[in-house]
């Protein structure tokens, strides 16, 4: 890897093997592209998502302790002197780990309950790796001034809403303002795109009351679509949002009694593009609105 101290190990998480393919296609290809190497922690498993915390406390914590301990023995194996960070691309894969390692630190009585648990994989957390959103690496350790150099193909005219959700921001305020977050704007300022001015970039989008309680969930996705009028395209870092502001536009649209169709991007996708990365290598034909709502062909043309 070229002039960084941090190595990245990966953890996809279970939605970026199923309903977000796009999500991790886009990320590996742009993280090659900028040359930087993400390795796989070995054997990873689920985080525990939202079902865990149901079962109780310390299985939430242990999944997504396991990860943790499983790439700090490799970090160990690999007797590397740099660093070695969590890069999570899932903002709910970031908060469970991130949460794991934040609960543990601050109590060592419940790291020991937790170790216990790793213990019958005869492994053992000891805060020596940390969890990392993709959004946060990509601003804070590679930053917009080396995502602009790799840009060949910048996307002059477009207006781009950046949606940050809630998990990559709650509760742990690690590496961006949660009311008023501002980390997607600089690089995709370096893309060549114009930042759509709005104020529900950090609005929740549901989550899962989509499933739960779908009258809610319908209409703070109505709320956030409306907002983002104007704009050619929405860009976002969670699999969650990304699905619930895509796949319910007709319901939106008819709540709203107006048309309120708008491509929805990964932000890896969206930096891609501007890269000269092959749309096959970002997974765009996987995005359910993209091909109807966005003319890739046309991006370089002024509005």
């Amino acid at each position: 890897m070229k002039n960084f101290t941090h190595r990245y190990f990966y953890y996809p998480g279970c939605s970026l093997e199923g309903t977000a393919k796009e999500y991790d296609i886009s990320t590996r290809s742009l993280m090659a592209a900028l040359e930087i190497e993400l390795t796989d922690i070995p054997d990873w498993n689920c985080c525990g998502a939202s079902a865990a915390a149901a079962q109780g406390e310390l299985l939430s914590l242990a999944l997504p302790a396991l990860n943790l301990a499983k790439a700090e023995a490799a970090a160990q194996a690999s007797k590397s002197t740099a660093a070695w960070d969590i890069l999570s691309p899932c903002s709910a894969c970031y908060l469970n780990l991130k949460r794991a390692e934040a609960e543990t630190a601050r109590n060592p009585a419940l790291r020991a309950r937790v170790n216990a648990v790793l213990a019958e994989k005869d492994l053992q957390y000891k805060g020596g790796v940390q969890s990392r959103h993709l959004l946060d690496v990509l601003a804070k350790d590679i930053g917009a001034s080396r995502v602009g150099h790799a840009v060949t193909n910048p996307l002059s005219g477009l207006q781009v809403a950046p949606y940050y959700g809630c998990q990559c921001l709650r509760p742990y305020a690690v590496f961006d303002d949660p009311e008023i977050p501002g980390t997607m704007n600089p690089l995709i300022r370096a893309a060549g795109a114009h930042v759509f001015p709005w104020n529900l970039s950090a609005r929740c989008c549901g989550a899962a009351h989509m499933n739960t309680h779908p009258e809610v969930g319908i209409s703070l996705v109505t709320d956030i679509l409306k907002a983002a009028k104007g704009a050619d395209l929405l860009v976002t870092v969670c699999p969650m949002c990304q699905i619930n502001l895509e796949a319910y536009q007709n319901r939106a649209s008819r709540l709203a009694e107006e048309d309120l169709h708008i491509s929805v991007l990964y932000l890896p996708q969206l930096l891609g593009l501007a890269a000269g990365i092959a749309e096959e290598k970002l997974g765009l034909a996987l995005n359910l609105a993209a091909e109807k709502d966005f003319r890739f062909e046309t991006i370089n043309e002024p509005i």
